[in-house]
Order: C-alpha cells, then sequence, then structure tokens
C-alpha cells in the first residue's frame, strides 16, 4: 500500500473542505448530484472518444500502481545478474537455458534465453529493448489517459457552470429556484477543478514516475545480460 497516495486523497479534501468551513460553509454545500453528472459524465464521454479501448483496459489496470507498488531494489536486481554471471563463468553460458527459468523478471528471461541459444549479441539487445519499448509505451499511453481525463474535466466544469447560469436566467421572475441553479453553476466547476487536481492528473504523473524506476531496473537487466554474453568478469559487471 502507498501510504503517500492515501494521505494526499485525505489530505486533499480535507485541507479543502477545512478552509470552507473556516469560512462558515458546509459540506453539504458541495452535494450536487447535477453537478457531479455534467463533470464526471462528460469527462467520462470524451475519454472514451479520445482513447481506444484498449488503452482505457490499460489505463484502469496501471491505475493499482498508485495505491500497491512493490519497491525497487536495483542491488537485488544487480545481485541477480552477477548470480547467472558467476554460474556462466564457471560452466559455460550454456547454462543459462536452465537458469533462466528461475529469473526473477520476464525481460531478464528472454535475454538468458537469448545468449543460451547462441543469438548474436546486437540480436538479444534488439530483442530486449524491443520489449521494453512495449512496456514504456504502454505506461506512457495509460498515463496520458489519466492526464487528458484531467485536461478534459476542468471544461466540463465551465459547462456545468454555464447550464447553471441558463438555469438562473429563465427563472429570474421565480426567486425560489435561483439558488439551486447558481449552487450547480460554482458546485461543477469545483468538481472540475478538483478530479484533474486531485486525482487524474496526480494519478497519470505518478503511473509516468514509478514507471520510469522498474524502466531502469530494466535496462540494468539489459547491460548485464549483454555483459554476460560477452563473458566479462563479475567483479567487473
Amino acid at each position: 500500500m502507498d501510504l503517500l497516495t492515501i494521505i494526499g486523497l485525505i489530505a486533499g479534501p480535507g485541507f479543502i473542505l477545512l478552509g470552507q468551513a473556516l469560512e462558515g460553509g458546509n459540506i453539504g454545500q458541495l452535494i450536487q448530484v447535477t453537478a457531479a453528472c455534467i463533470v464526471l459524465g462528460g469527462t467520462f464521454g470524451a475519454v472514451l472518444i479520445s482513447y481506444p479501448i484498449t488503452d482505457l483496459k490499460n489505463a484502469l489496470s496501471m491505475a493499482k500502481i498508485c495505491f500497491y507498488s512493490k519497491k525497487v531494489d536495483y542491488n537485488a536486481t544487480i545481485a541477480e545478474i552477477i548470480g547467472f554471471a558467476t554460474k556462466a563463468r564457471k560452466e559455460g553460458v550454456i547454462t543459462l537455458e536452465k537458469e533462466a527459468k528461475n529469473a526473477s523478471d520476464t525481460l531478464m528471461k528472454l535475454g538468458l534465453g537469448a545468449v543460451s541459444d547462441g543469438a548474436d549479441p546486437q540480436l538479444v539487445r534488439d530483442l530486449m529493448e524491443t520489449q521494453l519499448a512495449q512496456m514504456e509505451e504502454r505506461a506512457m499511453k495509460a498515463s496520458k489517459v489519466w492526464e487528458g481525463a484531467g485536461a478534459y474535466s476542468p471544461t466540463f466544469g465551465i459547462i456545468g457552470a454555464v447550464l447553471g447560469l441558463i438555469q438562473v436566467m429563465q427563472n429570474l421572475s421565480d426567486p425560489t429556484k435561483l439558488g439551486a441553479g447558481i449552487a450547480v453553476a460554482f458546485v461543477a466547476t469545483v468538481y472540475g477543478l478538483f478530479f484533474a487536481n486531485l486525482l487524474a492528473i496526480p494519478m497519470g504523473t505518478k503511473i509516468k514516475l514509478r514507471s520510469q524506476e522498474e524502466f531502469l531496473a530494466k535496462e540494468i537487466m539489459i547491460e548485464g545480460v549483454l555483459s554476460i554474453q560477452a563473458g566479462e568478469s563479475p567483479a567487473l559487471i
């Protein structure tokens, strides 16, 4: 569980509501179903139009790394590479065919398997870098979906405000209906900014940063596997 994400999701709205309370307001003033429908529904529709279904599924599946993240241990990755290098130096790279099955990462398995098969070093690099590039593209697309949602929602907040003002103008002769229209107008803008800046954009940013940590570990794997294939000593690696 990512404690900082949880703290942020609680602290952000909490301080906003605290600020409103200090001004004499209450949470009931911010609960507007109409405004929520306009902002969230409009944002959802815009995202559906903008991105293919595969990117949307990918964005939802990758959202979990904002809340549940496995710490990237670079030292453990290096130690694993050294273990494979030591084995290959003593018994030859052919032994990596069996050892590759115990590798902790699919990219490492791919590289060690190719090395044990006697593939050309450039081919090994190309294979591993191509798979890494596909992973990077997947993460960047997921990040863009969330950032895109964050870009759309303030606009729908403005649309909600305009619709609320239209309601106000149509009921100028009936003062009892003016309050509801004005409330929708202002609350819709709050919802749009809230969703964008406290959820969507931060999640897109975190997906990107967490993915970069993982990609650095995979770049270490690529260089390590190529060093093993080149016959370099474990100490040098």
